[in-house]
């Protein structure tokens, strides 16, 4: 029988399995101690993007914290294989769309130059800490990879063979909703002023890429990737209750499959996420000590042209 789960989640790079004992970071252990207040055998649920998640029993030995796993609280989860694309804004709106992406359940998110791209400096490291707060949060129990920013043309041109781009053009074209494309896919949200006209054009040629609207009226771009992502995932994902095959070409995971590829099981020996090379190794690049939280509980709860 699983272990209950615990309402304070860690994402940890250490493996989990019975007995792993794993020692929180300093910044951790400041939140276990100092902001939760949390006494010798309380239990905490420890997470790593590969084991699933685990129930801990806390330790304490003077100022040293040290978390034992008792067992297995939920199991590994991958959410479907779906990338989101945006061009970064302004610092707080990227942050936002970062972690909100995380929650509503991606592969990667890629941060991507355009013409008119006005924040063309990204902190990787701290956008990854939001994604791995988020996860934290939510409850899921896997934390998307964050790749690098590259230019879009770049990018597009260098593209995963069967991967379908879902692309929200502000000017227009078929709602987003039913018959949007399957996983594996990926959405492409504009920056603040939408694309250039030949941009546009240029995107709109790649046989991979599939035009679509967010509805009549304009939306911010962090607005339009939330609704992007909702309404991928209400129609191809796995917030669909109907189970399909992974597309993804063998899957990130060998295992019983959901909606869209959602898997359920422990990743493959080359250490990749969705098995086709793509995503490193989720305990790399930082970790939760980079995350700064809150008190107990989780947070608060047209087109891809944007305006200020």
């Amino acid at each position: 029988m699983p272990e209950p789960r615990a309402k304070i989640r860690l994402f940890v790079a250490d493996a989990l399995g019975p007995g792993a004992v794993v020692q929180p970071g300093p910044a951790q252990a400041h939140y276990l101690g100092t902001v939760m207040r949390l006494a010798p055998g309380a239990r905490v649920a420890l997470f790593n993007g590969r084991d699933g998640e685990w129930a801990a029993e806390l330790a304490v030995a003077g100022r040293r914290l040290t978390l034992t796993c008792a067992g297995q609280s939920a199991p590994q989860v991958l959410p479907p294989d779906l990338w989101l694309l945006f061009a970064p804004i302004k610092k707080a709106r990227t942050d936002f769309i970062v972690e909100k992406a995380a929650e509503l359940g991606v592969r990667r998110i890629l941060p991507v130059l355009t013409r008119y791209t006005q924040a063309e400096r990204v902190n990787s490291a701290r956008l990854r800490a939001h994604a791995v707060e988020a996860a934290e949060q939510c409850g899921g129990v896997f934390v998307p990879d964050i790749a690098a920013p590259a230019p879009l043309t770049a990018v597009l041109a260098d593209w995963e063979p069967g991967r379908a781009l879902v692309f929200c053009d502000e000017r227009g074209g078929p709602p987003l909703g039913r018959g949007t494309a399957p996983a594996p896919a990926a959405i492409l949200i504009g920056p603040e002023g939408g694309f250039a006209p030949d941009e546009a054009a240029a995107i709109r040629a790649r046989p991979f890429a599939r035009a679509c609207g967010l509805g009549p009226r304009i939306l911010r771009a962090d607005t339009a990737a939330v609704a992007a992502l909702a309404l991928w995932q209400a129609m191809a994902g796995d917030w669909t209750p109907v189970p399909v095959a992974d597309t993804a070409g063998g899957g990130a995971a060998a295992g019983v499959t959901g909606a869209a590829g959602r898997a359920v099981a422990t990743l493959p020996a080359d250490g990749t996420r969705d098995g086709t090379g793509n995503g490193t190794d989720p305990g790399a690049g930082g970790g939760a000590d980079a995350t700064t939280r809150g008190g107990p509980g989780g947070p608060a709860g047209g087109v891809a042209g944007v305006r200020r």
